[in-house]
């Protein structure tokens, strides 16, 4: 999740022996908790736009990159069961507050403190179920940030696949085994208020994704719904060029999949959820308590639909569908 800063000195971008030199003695830190590659979130990385946001959000309370916040990224490379020394790490190197990125890296940082602030996006937990706040409102403890209503967003995804799938009634769930039941269970109940019968196929790492879609024949899938994590959101490749190869259409939760060439995606802007995790941080570091500062859910999202896709998959997408898109991809 994210923010805690003075001098930003992106050690997100940089080994933290080049940049510690740089940074202005004077400023805050903010240690930011990655459960993927850093590869991914330099300059020419495909999520470079996540630590631009983030930037965004802190210059607007004052925080300017360089000269008064240091952001200092710790990524696990996709070895999650690293997270938890990293977390210990920002906080030996004196962050001010914690970013955590999706549920394990929040789980990690939790587990190593319950006093320094900890700002969380995390889509995949509902956090007064996992105890992590007392309410939304009044989180109550060091936690606070951006978490999402899941239960609304399943069903939307099963209607707009419904939409573009004339007679779907099989739908498989590709699920990352690491995230908490939260989605599934939402998903679940939406399809069985849609009368939607679903398969749910689990991985675990990249490697899986081959063997889950090849699953999708057995289980006669007319298309798939693939609940987000950190692993799904830095393979989107992988998914997309499996879902081509099997003609099947998916749905997902950010428009960075349908860049990659899934089918569709509806959900929040990460970028607008990064610039708000942003704002957190600066305001913590103007001295609020993440106790007092309520749980925002997404407000925006987008709904984006890959044309080229649905050519290749065979797909006739509605007109009324194209006219709800946000962005249409030729």
């Amino acid at each position: 999740m994210q923010l805690a800063a003075f001098a930003l000195v992106i050690v997100l971008l940089l080994p933290a022996q080049i940049t510690e030199a740089q940074q202005p003695a004077s400023a805050s830190r903010v240690g930011v908790l990655y459960p993927g590659s850093a590869d991914y979130l330099t300059p020419s990385g495909p999520m470079a736009h996540i630590p631009r946001a983030l930037r965004e959000g802190l210059a607007k309370l004052g925080y300017v990159d360089g000269r008064n916040v240091a952001i200092d990224l710790r990524a696990a490379e996709g070895q999650i069961d690293r997270l938890r020394d990293l977390a210990a790490e920002l906080i030996e190197r004196r962050a001010d507050v914690l970013i955590a990125t999706g549920p394990a890296a929040l789980k990690a940082a939790r587990s190593v403190t319950a006093i320094l602030p900890i700002v969380a996006i995390d889509l995949e937990t509902d956090p007064v179920a996992a105890g992590y706040v007392t309410s939304l409102a009044h989180p109550g403890g060091n936690v606070t940030g951006v978490f999402l209503d899941q239960a609304e967003l399943s069903g939307k995804w099963l209607e707009l696949l419904r939409e573009a799938v004339p007679g779907l009634s099989r739908v498989a769930v590709l699920r990352d085994a690491a995230t908490p039941l939260h989605q599934l269970n939402a998903i679940e109940a939406a399809a069985k208020k849609l009368a939607v019968n679903l398969r749910t196929l689990e991985i675990r790492r990249v490697q899986d994704i081959e063997g889950a879609f090849a699953r999708t024949v057995s289980s006669r899938a007319q298309a798939m719904v693939i609940l987000s994590s950190p692993l799904v959101s830095r393979h989107s490749a992988e998914l997309a060029a499996a879902a081509t190869a099997r003609r099947l259409p998916t749905m997902s939760m950010f428009r960075e999949n349908v860049t990659a060439g899934c089918l569709m995606a509806y959900g929040p802007s990460l970028a607008d959820a990064w610039r708000r995790l942003g704002l957190f941080a600066g305001r913590l570091l103007n001295g609020a308590k993440a106790a007092d500062m309520p749980v925002e859910r997404p407000d925006r999202f987008d709904f984006v639909v890959n044309m080229k896709t649905a050519r290749t998959l065979g797909l006739t997408v509605p007109p009324s569908l194209l006219l709800r898109a946000d962005q249409v991809i030729e």
